[in-house]
């Protein structure tokens, strides 16, 4: 395997591919709002034991049912004969293999069953029947490797008392205790209709996630006080035997960990966790190995300065997993006792949802690029040249201009280099000034890398308008090592929004930005760094803060979760002595007299991540300022938009706002399939009573 140094991750070729777009152009047209959210969404590839065929997922949009649909596809390993095997009308989710190959699980909910559970369905077709009949959702599940059991992750049922009380409305609950605990359970695979389950685990905590040994005799898994987000960071890594029996703790700490699964050998359990080497919490995920009968831990690659997402044992020992280098990702290598992990792929983009099939000896993924949203590609496991399985985003490069993507880099004001990602308008012309939109990711634990766009952020759209977009990598993201990262530790506003206008200097200084013509967006951590922008500058005309925080003190205790917030500033904001000062002056409400730029608020009904108070908050703040501002709020939302039309309306809001205070120009709301067209359903026209 040949080793590729960081300075070939730094490599692009964007004036090669501007040449390229531009004469393409002519035979290709820009997407439209609603051809980018009916890209397909492509996923969970699983590769059969003998390794010729694969099983993976597709989502489409249905405007009527206003969301998306999943189905299970096979397709041969050569790319040939790619056939839906499922058709249900709720959908399917998390194909798997059986052992033999010759049966397929599901999860989905079919016929007048409540919940989901698992189905399985000869390989080549034929009726599905239900697996299990479980009182409760099943939520994951894996094969035993002899195949004769299945396992899967499910809550505890409801009691008869609790559903008598729910049938009467008798319902109360109390607030953070209404959830059930999840444990592991099995059920024979021999026979045919649904059976009842063997119950493995049980008690006062929750199984996270597990892994089946490779001889099926014991499981690594986590647990932890209870299933909610929140107590992950009390949750450990334990071992016990395949029927529940001599459960081992292997870890006691303060952080999460994830992934945990047994060596080939039986003697070591490697884990991921976002944590240093003495589990001191916020830093970029490591592998940790720790002894299956219990010992000490060790964390590998400690000075290796990227992330680790996910990881897996190859069969001789090594591991596998998926590297986070800023703007890229890649599938590495490394022995237990290799100072440093091999990379098996090269270039611009992004590797999702990656699995490792020991039988077949291969790595099966999806590659997101400028191109393609994700299509399967296999690669042998000591690496070479991925060969791509599915054709399902072939029409995307065939059929629409899409924007360059190029790395740029630049200085922090403190001098510290900082990387992002900046798209081209379609009709890029050296030399000439273009306005620009300038996007943070969220997390803020993420890093935007080169991918095909999502529709949240739909770069594609705006570069047909005549956009320049940036997204930074600002301070604080992951994928630079942990001391970018931990610029956070402290102080949240540090210098991640002064890295974010050092990079909009940066293109205004290129002759490609027009720093007169500029606006704002995020969604999360995204909407918090827009948020922040607007009291710390006036040079944008236009902001959109999706689902941002805005007051560090009640967000705290408004938030499903807290442990990744109290290192930011020093403990918990109702603790003795607590840091008030410290989660105050990183608020943007602190500061919020200052903000002058026109901004919208959009946020979902039924987030918990950054409830909806913070955008009233903001949104109050603004409009008793005088500042001009709407607030959005989507019904049945949870922190992410799920709906079609929700999303449509986030893009057209957006797009108007944006052209109306950036540009000056009009602009006509795109409208959904089967809408009269230019029937515009809102406007953002006029003042605040």
């Amino acid at each position: 395997m040949t080793k590729l140094r960081f300075s070939f991750f730094r490599f692009t070729t964007a004036g090669v591919a501007l040449v390229a777009v531009a004469a393409s152009a002519q035979e290709k047209r820009p997407m439209t709002i609603v051809e980018l959210i009916d890209v397909p969404q492509v996923g969970s590839p699983r590769l059969s034991p003998d390794g010729t065929e694969l099983l993976y997922t597709r989502s489409d949009t249905d405007w009527e049912k206003n969301g998306r649909t999943t189905h299970i596809h096979r397709i041969a390993a050569d790319g040939s004969g790619d056939v839906r095997l499922t058709n249900g009308e709720d959908g399917e989710s998390s194909p798997r293999w059986s052992p033999d190959g010759h049966w397929v699980a599901f999860l989905a909910r079919r016929g007048d069953g409540s919940f989901q559970q698992i189905h399985r369905m000869p390989n080549h077709g034929g009726e599905a029947s239900a697996l299990t009949q479980h009182e409760s959702p099943v939520q994951s599940f894996a094969f035993s490797p002899d195949g004769e059991h299945i396992y899967f992750l499910a809550p505890d049922p409801d009691t008869a008392e609790e559903k008598r009380k729910d049938d009467l409305r008798d319902d109360f609950f109390a607030f953070d205790e209404d959830y059930k605990q999840r444990h592991l359970f099995r059920v024979s695979t021999s026979g045919d209709g649904p059976r009842d389950a063997e119950r493995i685990t049980g008690g006062d905590f929750s199984i996270l996630e597990f892994r089946l040994s490779p001889d099926g005799t014991r499981i690594a898994h986590s647990r932890s006080l209870s299933p909610l987000l929140d107590n992950r960071d009390e949750g450990e890594v334990w071992i016990m035997d395949a029927d529940g029996g001599n459960a081992l703790q292997l870890t006691d700490n303060t952080v999460s960990e994830s992934g945990a699964q047994l060596s080939p050998d039986g003697s070591q359990v490697l884990f991921v966790s976002a944590s240093s080497a003495d589990f001191e919490t916020y830093y970029n995920r490591n592998v940790f190995l720790v002894p299956a009968a219990g010992g000490p831990h060790r964390v590998l690659f400690e000075d290796w300065p990227y992330e680790a997402n996910g990881a897996t044992w190859a069969p001789d020992g090594s591991i596998y997993f998926v590297g986070n280098t800023g703007v890229r990702s890649q599938i590495f290598q490394g022995g237990v006792d290799d100072a440093e992990p091999t990379a098996l792929t090269a270039g611009d983009h992004s590797i999702v949802g990656w699995n490792f099939a020991p039988g077949a000896e291969r790595h099966v993924f999806g590659i997101s690029n400028r191109e393609d949203n994700g299509d399967i590609h296999l690669l042998p496991a000591s690496g070479g040249d991925p060969v791509k399985v599915t054709s399902v985003f072939d029409h995307l490069d065939e059929t629409f201009e899409l924007p360059v993507q190029e790395a740029v880099r630049w200085n922090g004001e403190d001098g510290v280099e900082v990387e992002g990602l900046l798209y081209y308008p379609l009709a890029y012309e050296e030399g000439r000034r273009y306005p620009l939109v300038v996007q943070t990711h969220g997390g803020p634990r993420s890093s935007d890398k080169f991918r095909f766009g999502r529709w949240s952020n739909y770069v594609h759209v705006l570069a047909a308008r005549g956009y320049a977009v940036f997204k930074p990598n600002y301070r604080g993201s992951t994928g630079y090592g942990d001391d970018f990262l931990r610029d956070m530790v402290g102080h949240y506003f540090n210098q991640a929004h002064l890295d974010v206008m050092a990079g909009v200097d940066y293109l205004i200084e290129r002759g490609i930005a027009d720093g007169d013509r500029m606006a704002k967006m995020g969604w999360s951590a995204g909407g918090h760094m827009t948020n922040k922008i607007i009291t710390h500058t006036d040079r944008f005309k236009a902001a959109s803060s999706g689902a941002g925080a805005v007051n560090w003190i009640s967000m705290y205790g408004q938030s499903d979760v807290r442990f990744p917030r109290t290192p930011w500033f020093g403990g918990t904001p109702w603790q003795e002595d607590a840091p008030i000062d410290v989660y105050w002056g990183n608020s943007p409400l602190k500061d919020i007299y200052r903000a002058t730029t026109p901004t919208i608020v959009i946020v979902g009904e039924n987030d918990v991540r950054v409830p909806p108070p913070q955008s009233v908050e903001l949104y109050r703040a603004l409009r008793t300022n005088g500042v001009d501002t709407h607030l959005y709020i989507a019904p049945r939302e949870p922190h992410g938009l799920r709906e079609l039309r929700h999303q449509l309306f986030k893009v057209n809001v957006e797009l108007e706002w944006f052209e109306r205070h950036v540009r000056g120009i009009d602009y006509t709301w795109e409208t959904a399939p089967g809408e009269k067209s230019g029937q515009k359903r809102t406007t953002t026209d006029g003042v605040n009573p």
